[in-house]
């Protein structure tokens, strides 16, 4: 028995590695299956279906036309520079295709009756792909890179889809940053992993686990690039006047508090020029 199922997973996954560069995916029975959804909702629930699109060739060949697709549609923010006013996409085209490529490769491809899906909603992104996280989610960023998949993996990168370096997340907290949005959210249970990639919001509309979220994912990130967070460098994550030093105080109690973050030195006792690290660290 135990032959005979370790024979059907390497019969699929001898499928999906020769029709990865297929033009489409119906003409296989067990593809039709894993081909991706890309659905845009009206509001913040699921409610109200606006476009829906359904992904059924090799990833290979549609992965760029699928990551276009999603670009072309999200909404747009207008900047000033210089007297002249911009448009300038809401989420980085970079963090949702590494965040893409991550669910491709990373599906668990021995659950039946599920794929890939990219909901887009008003307020936020969200994509799953089937299959529980290899590693816990706290450590996405800077964990050494462990793959469910590994062939599939490195064929992707050969092909400039992915790396295998683990630095995928790293690169959607830099963006994320960059473009002042929410912290993205890691979700994983036994059967799917989610990840959620929030529009803009202010400080003051970020709730307490938004912002204890995001403090965590600075400092590892600032960790990542041997650097130390500081109430300095979290304030201009948030974009927290100076004046306001306390607010980063307060958010970073806070994520001490949660078990998230330390102290690099205890022992310093001028709290203003105190540094931090993730709590792994």
């Amino acid at each position: 028995m135990r032959n005979l199922l370790l024979n059907q997973n390497k019969i699929r996954y001898n499928k999906f590695w020769s029709d990865t560069f297929c033009k489409r995916f119906n003409s296989i029975r067990y593809f039709v299956e894993k081909s991706t959804g890309i659905i845009f909702y009206k509001g913040k629930g699921r409610f109200e279906t606006i476009q829906e699109r359904q992904i059924d060739k090799g990833y290979a060949i549609a992965f760029d036309e699928m990551i276009d697709y999603i670009d072309d549609k999200l909404p747009q923010n207008q900047v000033i520079e210089k007297a002249f006013r911009k448009e300038v996409k809401m989420y980085p085209k970079i963090a949702i295709r590494e965040l893409v490529a991550n669910a491709l490769i990373h599906q668990d491809f021995t659950i039946r009756g599920t794929s890939v899906m990219i909901e887009i909603f008003i307020d936020r992104i969200e994509i799953t792909n089937p299959g529980a996280p290899l590693i816990e989610t706290l450590r996405f960023i800077d964990h050494n890179p462990v793959s469910r998949n590994e062939k599939i993996a490195s064929f992707m990168r050969r092909i400039n889809i992915c790396e295998e370096r683990g630095t995928g997340i790293d690169k959607v907290i830099i963006e994320s940053e960059l473009f002042q949005l929410p912290a993205p959210k890691f979700h994983g249970d036994k059967e799917f992993t989610r990840v959620f990639l929030y529009a803009q919001k202010t400080l003051r509309q970020m709730d307490k686990q938004e912002k204890i979220r995001a403090c965590y994912q600075h400092c590892s990130l600032k960790y990542v690039l041997n650097e130390l967070m500081s109430n300095q460098t979290l304030r201009k994550r948030f974009n927290i006047a100076e004046k306001n030093y306390s607010t980063g105080s307060r958010i970073i109690k806070e994520t001490i508090e949660d078990g998230l973050i330390k102290e690099f030195d205890p022992e310093n006792k001028a709290r203003r020029y105190s540094k931090y690290i993730p709590f792994w660290a």
